[in-house]
């Protein structure tokens, strides 16, 4: 026989029983959709970290007071400094040609009030580079204005939802709020960028470096943001940082740095990891699915006595017979998988409809990846019931015993 009269066959055997065909095709498009879904929701989780992380500014390292060490535990952990970063080891490290920008971090709580209005908000004192490091964008007014950084002032940037909760519907901009014990004027509010990796920019007050290290009564520095002049600076920066600080600090190694890189790479290995796990859990459904195959196909193999038995008394060998029902489990496979697309491509529209902030998409790889699966699951499956049909004898078959 040729593969078109293979094919025809295959069809034309899949097509007499509909409730058989339907069942199977039915197992099929299901364990295919599950595939897919797991697969393109692990992926756009992904997606959408790194984006996340994209947002919050390029070419970034992260300077953290202590050092990354072995102290006997299993997971390095993160062990004390014998000197805290200074708002001079900020500024000292300006002098790299490998940095563009720094922005020294001082992280707090405190009241915040205008007039009788009152509610404990995130104070964050910096500088006038945190806006571009940190990639913020401007509502009203202006941010912190650029100057020497151990210089302060008692100006403040406030957040979307702090000025609606402290002023409502009033003009924030030129009015005077309270912060602890002191007061701060408003030069500019945030725009509303929502919720970045767990962190709300609509609910941080921004006032300059210095000042919150007096309204806090504390020298030392969180955090120093550092922006690499370009991706290809970042290594050359990250050295220039552990040298310039080493050196100020006696020669001593007790800082952290952090590259954005590294930490993208971490979570996107993190998630790969994840959506293979789920996939491979998924593929699971597969497994039944073809189980399925192979039981509806013995049990048809009784029905199809007759049609086997002809086939070989014509003359076809054992290996025909197998094609033949190989090519119809195969075909199966592949209409199952076809349609367990449409279901998937179905059900992310509806969840993308649900969920629009998180860009969900199918992984473009997840349909050849399931379909795949689903004609070798077909196949494996396919192999045992072809086998009894190719062993059956001819005047056996055609007596239907």
């Amino acid at each position: 026989m040729r593969t078109r009269d293979i094919a025809l066959f295959s069809m034309q055997a899949a097509s007499a029983s509909r409730g058989r065909t339907s069942l199977m095709l039915l197992a099929m498009a299901i364990g295919v959709s599950s595939v897919i879904l797991l697969i393109s929701l692990g992926d756009s989780a992904r997606r959408y970290v790194i984006d996340q992380f994209a947002s919050l500014g390029t070419n970034l390292l992260i300077v953290i007071p202590g050092r990354s060490e072995t102290t006997g535990g299993p997971p390095p952990l993160l062990g004390e400094t014998p000197r805290d970063l200074t708002l001079d080891d900020a500024i000292a490290l300006k002098q790299s040609t490998a940095v563009r920008r720094v922005a020294p971090i001082i992280a707090g709580s405190a009241p915040v009030s205008v007039k009788q209005l009152e509610r404990e908000m995130i104070v964050l004192g910096s500088s006038a580079d945190l806006f571009e490091v940190r990639r913020l964008t401007m509502g009203q007014g202006s941010f912190l204005p650029p100057g020497d950084l151990d210089r302060g002032g008692n100006i403040c940037v406030i957040g979307s939802k702090g000025r609606k909760e402290l002023f409502g519907n009033k003009q924030a901009l030129g009015k005077w709020v309270r912060i602890g014990d002191r007061r701060f004027r408003v030069i500019g509010v945030l725009a509303d960028t929502g919720v970045s990796l767990g962190e709300d920019m609509g609910e941080v007050v921004i006032i300059p470096v210095a000042t919150a290290q007096s309204l806090f009564n504390r020298v030392s520095l969180f955090r120093i943001v550092v922006e690499a002049i370009n991706e290809d600076a970042i290594g050359r920066a990250k050295k220039a940082i552990l040298s310039i600080i080493k050196a100020r600090h006696e020669g001593e190694d007790d800082i952290t740095v952090i590259t954005q890189d590294a930490v993208l790479a971490t979570f996107d290995r993190i998630f790969r990891a994840l959506t293979l796990t789920v996939g491979g859990i998924a593929a699971i459904s597969l497994v039944v699915a073809g189980i399925m195959i192979m039981n509806i196909m013995l049990v048809s193999i009784s029905s199809r006595r007759s049609e086997i038995g002809l086939l070989k008394a014509l003359g076809a060998p054992q290996s025909q017979i197998m094609g033949l029902f190989l090519t119809e489990s195969a075909l199966l496979s592949i209409a199952g998988a076809l349609l367990g697309f449409i279901l998937a491509f179905g059900a992310m529209e509806v969840l993308a409809g649900f969920f629009p902030e998180y860009s969900l998409a199918l992984a473009p790889w997840s349909p050849v990846i399931a379909t795949g699966l689903a004609l070798a699951t077909g196949i494996i499956f396919g192999v045992l019931p072809a086998l009894r049909a190719a062993k059956l004898e001819p005047a056996l078959a055609l007596s239907r015993r």
